[in-house]
């Protein structure tokens, strides 16, 4: 029976729950991504794998987000084979490929091969697939204007080229018109040349000039990892220049793909992300969920600490309305957290506040509270709340004051651990003595600084 008692724990279950929360905390990225551009470059290895077919499933369900996206692909398998069927050798020096006639036009029938297979299935959405009914038109065109590489390590390259331009007028154009943009690494040049150019830089140039959000590279590797072999699931320029420098043994993909997105970062892409071209549904799970399963590497740190400005006012509530609710923090209203919001700092991470703090001094007896020191959940075994008090303890430096008091219900073992000693409600400021709440019988623990 529909209506049978039995029936009613099937939609309360811990998949049906999580089902829900995944959704939920997925629909913020769907928000911010909504009409912004991303370019995602893979060699033609991917495009050779059998599970080539999940990678444009999720490619289409971005596109159905209104994400606008630009496909760079790359042909490198599929040239080997043809040159290996033709028995032409095939020529590198400092790992890009030495073109030469022959090989020109082996690149050239493989990259339309490979186009091709991306049109025909970015084209038209499958029966029984995710994107079933799904009709999407994929622009390709002559984008890119190149020049050759010339000489590199005394070896000449032919015609192997770098990029010299990029047509983003006309790129945009088919962007705005909804079309998913797929590019070639080949280029042309004003007196008709063609040149084989490289799938990273290509991939790297296009984002730099499309002033994209994200550059996202599908590889062998699951992301970049550390001389300890741990994943790196966020690097600054800066760490992941350091990182190619020691040549902590990463493998030849990383090395391919890493300074790529290090350039791109560098200048004005937001975000570039290292990803496994073999984990299904890696796309999804590095865009829409607050870990990913790769690494992403931006041109600045992705945390910070920073004062709290009139806007945060709805980003702070969130984090401290639930430890309001618990009874562990005092309840603010909006108005009085808007009117103290100079007194305020917010942890923030990838621009979304992630814990705040405050600090209200007394200065004429020397002495501040550090108040409201609050994080997320997801983020409270990562040192934002360590860093936050920090943060609070050198502005108070700053005002002069000798002591921070702090009063709590429920963290005592935390203040304690950080050099806090306990105190009473007698050593408080005057002021904070006559608004004492004895109803809430709070802690009240003290450092000198």
């Amino acid at each position: 029976m529909p209506n049978a008692p039995d029936s009613q724990p099937a939609a309360n279950s811990a998949t049906m729950r999580a089902f829900v929360h995944l959704i939920r905390s997925a629909a913020p990225y769907v928000h911010a991504f909504r009409g912004r551009t991303f370019v995602i470059a893979f060699g033609g290895e991917v495009v050779a794998d059998d599970e080539f077919l999940g990678v444009i499933h999720d490619l289409n369900l971005l596109h159905s987000l209104g994400i606008r996206l630009v496909v760079v692909h790359g042909f490198r398998p599929q040239i080997e084979a043809i040159l290996a069927a033709q028995r032409i050798p095939s020529r590198y020096a400092s790992g890009v490929r030495i073109t030469d006639a022959e090989t020109m036009d082996c690149a050239l029938e493989a990259a339309g091969q490979v186009r091709a297979r991306i049109e025909a299935l970015l084209s038209l959405g499958l029966a029984n697939s995710p994107m079933a009914g799904a009709r999407n038109r994929v622009s390709t065109g002559n984008y890119l204007t190149a020049k050759p590489l010339g000489i590199v390590g005394g070896v000449d390259m032919q015609l192997t080229g770098e990029v010299r331009r990029i047509d983003t007028e006309a790129i945009q154009q088919r962007l705005d018109d909804g079309d998913i943009v797929l590019i070639s690494p080949i280029g042309y040049s004003p007196t008709g040349e063609i040149f084989n150019l490289t799938v990273e830089e290509v991939a790297a140039q296009v984002a730099i000039r499309l002033e994209a959000t994200k550059l996202i590279f599908l590889l062998d590797a699951d992301g970049v990892r550390n001389g300890r072999r741990q994943l790196l699931t966020e690097l600054s320029t800066t760490d992941a220049e350091a990182l190619l420098a020691k040549g902590d043994k990463l493998g030849a993909d990383v090395r391919m793909y890493l300074p790529a997105a290090i350039r791109a970062c560098n200048n004005g892409v937001k975000r570039a992300h290292l990803i496994s071209r073999r984990l299904d549904g890696a796309l999804l799970l590095e865009l829409f969920t607050r870990d990913g399963v790769g690494t992403m590497i931006a041109s600045t740190a992705l945390a910070h600490i920073r004062s709290a400005t009139i806007d945060d006012v709805g980003g702070i509530l969130q984090v401290i309305s639930p430890l309001e609710e618990q009874g562990i923090l005092v309840r603010r209203s909006r108005e009085r957290l808007e009117s103290e919001i100079e007194r305020f700092i917010v942890a923030e991470y990838d621009h979304h506040i992630v814990g705040c703090a405050a600090l209200y001094a007394f200065a004429d007896e020397k002495v501040g509270e550090l108040a409201a020191l609050a994080v997320q959940p997801d983020y409270r075994r990562e040192g934002y709340g360590e860093a936050l008090m920090h943060e609070i303890e050198a502005r108070a430096r700053k005002l002069k004051l000798t002591e921070l008091f702090v009063l709590t219900t429920k963290t005592a073992h935390w203040f304690l651990e950080r050099g806090y000693r306990t105190a009473s409600v007698a050593d408080l400021p005057q002021q904070k003595q006559a608004l004492y709440n004895y109803h809430r019988k709070s802690l009240v623990y003290r450092k000198m600084l």
